[in-house]
């Protein structure tokens, strides 16, 4: 495995694992209780479940953004070993994070298996709620759309037969 399966992998293990802890944190430390301010009200801490995507678009579709993650997870995996940069790596391992903890989230939380809610927990400001997942996929697509401009190919380029 090189550096950029590598870089893929270990991201998206951690950004996974970072924002499936702090979502059980959540869950027992504000669900269910009085929103939390914090560095002088800038950031809120509240519990929100979303059974849709960002911004509560969509909120019956939550069968949709099920097949919809299982679908980039798949991609992403498949496309892993073709990886030849460490900007995609990291990029398409922020969005596995990101797609595979809101993924986690539809499957084992209520109500259901695979119509589960996402939990939501952090505002900064008046912006909408998010967790750490929604902005693993930010920050991944920043990440791919920075590698596309820069004109730094995903795979190697394979001569035509």
């Amino acid at each position: 495995m090189g550096a950029p399966q590598r870089a893929l992998w270990i991201t998206a293990a951690a950004g996974l694992a970072v924002d499936q802890v702090t979502k059980a944190i959540a869950a027992v430390t504000v669900e269910g209780k009085q929103p939390v301010h914090a560095l002088g009200g800038a950031v809120t801490f509240t519990a929100f479940r979303n059974s849709g995507a960002a911004g509560s678009f969509a909120p019956h579709a939550t069968l949709v953004f099920t097949v919809l993650a299982v679908g980039v997870l798949t991609f992403i995996a498949w496309a892993s070993s073709s990886v030849r940069s460490v900007g995609w790596g990291v990029g398409l391992g922020l969005l596995f994070a990101g797609a595979g903890g809101n993924l986690a989230d539809r499957l084992f939380r209520t109500p259901g298996f695979g119509r589960g809610a996402v939990l939501d927990f952090i505002q900064v400001g008046h912006s909408g709620i998010f967790n750490l997942g929604d902005q693993c996929v930010t920050l991944g697509a920043l990440t791919v759309l920075v590698q596309t401009f820069r004109g730094v190919p995903m795979r190697a380029n394979t001569p035509a037969h």
